[in-house]
């Protein structure tokens, strides 16, 4: 069977990094949300590579505060996920305007998102310019463990998502590699 060759400008969609994430700031004591799927976990640590620019109105507030919320919605939340990523905090307070509740965080201004899964206070450890990469490390992590729906949702990069199923465990063959308490 023959390969066919993918435009390179598409080449993101075979490996779109996961779960899609709202990230939250807050600059001048403004709440904002950011819909994002460009992050990747850089080891085992809770250190997070997350690309963004001057384009998005969170950019600013990452630079002056260097500080952010990772949240993490599950499926129930991607319709409101989606839309929160098609307007501008500049215009609109995204928290009133999609019924999301903010909770104080612990380690940073920034606010949790109460309906979120999971939460991963963060600061700016480091920002690559030229590749317009924020290094985060986080700070203190949360979970809901009362959430109902806990399946997280993927971007495919063309305005469909994948939702995640089947866990397959094969932590018997990997062991040895696997931290503790993961």
């Amino acid at each position: 069977m023959p390969l066919t060759e993918l435009p390179i400008e598409k080449a993101f969609m075979l490996i779109e990094p996961g779960p899609v994430l709202l990230v939250t700031t807050q600059n001048h004591g403004r709440n904002n949300i950011m819909t994002i799927s460009w992050h990747m976990a850089l080891d085992f640590s809770a250190r997070v590579a997350l690309a963004t620019g001057p384009w998005n109105y969170s950019f600013n507030a990452l630079m002056s505060t260097r500080e952010c919320v990772l949240n993490v919605p599950a499926v129930d939340l991607a319709e409101k996920t989606v839309r929160i990523g098609d307007c501008s905090g500049a215009d609109v307070d995204k928290f009133k305007e999609f019924g999301l509740t903010p909770l104080p965080g612990k380690a940073v201004r920034a606010p949790l998102i109460a309906e979120c899964l999971a939460c991963l206070e963060c600061r700016v450890a480091d920002y690559l310019e030229p590749q317009g990469i924020f290094i985060l490390q986080g700070e203190r992590a949360w979970v809901n463990p009362d959430r109902k729906e806990r399946r997280t949702f993927h971007a495919n990069g063309d305005g469909t998502f994948a939702v995640n199923g089947e866990t397959l465990n094969l932590r018997s063959l990997m062991a040895d590699k696997i931290p503790s308490g993961v």
